[in-house]
């Protein structure tokens, strides 16, 4: 019997040429503060956070030797309140070094985007839904069957599933707040080993060793990146999407 044990989705993790320059670029481009817990990585969350906030979920850089610099299957979705906001925001990000991007995207509403060292991401024309969310509306993984995947997902995190359907499924946080976790049908969507990825953070006083047993039992896979001994556990989802399980804090 698997024992229901939450874990938090709390940030979303970056390899990068760069961590400072791009830490400047994403932090300058959602307003957000930077830290860092050591030489090469560099940390974002919004002004007067304490990281981990369930309102937030938030940004970690690190440096790695030669970062790919393909397309990824998960990106980011930054929401705007009105037209006016949608053409600022898209000028400000160009002016802070982003990019046009042609995802094959066609006549559409909103804008695709690269940051400076090649990540794509998307500026929203306004949506009601995500008006409430911050800045990034949405945290996006391209994926072959949704369900499959918000089956997996919503075992995994104690998230509630908002959507589902054939072609989407939508996760956000128990509280109500901040972005959404969205999977979405998409085809040819490949298994790539990618430059993003997401963190989980198990709560304060649970078994971290646990938690990983439990995923498993939904479906996860480990995953050796050759990270050696630390303190984090390198997992796959169904669909061979990366993520790591935090230690406990």
């Amino acid at each position: 019997m698997i024992v229901d044990m939450p874990l938090r989705l709390v940030q979303v993790n970056f390899k990068a040429g760069d961590d400072s320059a791009l830490g400047r670029f994403w932090a300058q481009a959602l307003d957000w503060e930077t830290s860092s817990e050591g030489p090469g990585v560099t940390n974002l969350v919004p002004k007067g956070v304490v990281w981990p906030d369930p309102a937030a979920v938030c940004i970690d850089l690190v440096t790695v030797p030669d970062p790919e610099t393909v397309k990824y299957r998960t990106h980011l979705e930054l929401a705007t309140t009105s037209a006016a906001h949608h053409t600022e925001l898209v000028a400000h990000l160009k002016e802070l070094g982003a990019t046009d991007a042609d995802v094959g995207q066609g006549d559409v509403p909103w804008t695709a985007l690269a940051d400076p060292e090649g990540n794509v991401f998307s500026v929203l024309e306004p949506r009601s839904i995500y008006q409430d969310t911050g800045p990034i509306a949405a945290v996006v993984v391209d994926c072959a069957d949704p369900r499959a995947l918000a089956r997996f997902w919503d075992g995994a995190m104690d998230w509630t599933l908002h959507e589902l359907t054939d072609d989407r499924a939508m996760l956000r946080s128990a509280q109500g707040v901040g972005p959404y976790l969205e999977f979405r049908r998409t085809s040819g969507a490949e298994i790539v080993r990618s430059r993003i990825h997401l963190d989980l953070l198990p709560y304060t006083g649970d078994d971290q060793e646990a938690e990983v047993s439990r995923l498993r039992a939904l479906g996860a896979t480990d995953v050796d990146l050759g990270q050696g001994d630390v303190s984090w556990n390198v997992l796959a989802d169904p669909e061979g999407n990366e993520f790591c399980v935090l230690t406990p804090r």
